[in-house]
């Protein structure tokens, strides 16, 4: 069976610093024209950060989009000061967002963070063996993060109350849980 779309045409309505958005023509495969409007992302990291008691790393910022704060995972997008290499720009976001280094970064998975609008693909580590970097990189200006640390059971509770509610961040606590078999 033929799922592909075929593209009669595309063009860029907007272009910014993180993003643009491309709206494209497409014709299904069941011969009917259809408008698909695309987000086009650079890739990105998340980290699964463990400290030597079991705890996981999570950050408290505003996110414009959702006019509120929220809790998640140390994350960003992979950029030019990475070369295009995810564990480069891995090391680096975990710098910048909790001032620590990793012993050991192991890629846990890779995936599309919202496929039927973004092409962002989202690369996952998991880092272990943290202790406090010696040389702090720059944060981004138009950023305020607060750290913290939690529990796997407290992390699938504060899923249940709704109080963490990112994608990346659920699926990082159910990975511990999964991983610990609890």
């Amino acid at each position: 069976m033929n799922f592909e779309e075929k593209t009669l045409s595309s063009k860029t309505v907007f272009s910014g610093h993180l993003l643009r958005v491309d709206v494209e023509q497409v014709e299904t495969p069941m011969g009917t024209k259809a408008s698909r409007e695309i987000v086009k992302h650079p890739s990105a990291v998340g980290l699964i950060v463990v400290d030597d008691q079991g705890r996981l790393a999570i950050v408290k910022q505003w996110r414009s989009p959702l006019h509120d704060t929220i809790l998640e995972i140390p994350a960003g997008k992979v950029d030019d000061r990475d070369h295009g290499d995810p564990l480069v720009a891995a090391k680096r976001e975990l710098n910048e967002e909790t001032r620590l280094q990793a012993a050991n970064l192991k890629k846990v998975c890779r995936c599309y963070s919202s496929p039927g609008f973004t092409d962002e693909y989202l690369t996952m580590f998991l880092a272990t063996g943290v202790k406090p970097v010696e040389q702090k990189l720059p944060q981004d200006a138009d950023e305020k993060l607060a750290l913290q640390w939690i529990s796997v059971k407290e992390g699938v509770q504060m899923i249940a109350d709704e109080e963490i509610t990112d994608a990346k961040t659920i699926l990082a606590i159910y990975y511990l849980r999964g991983l610990r078999n609890e």
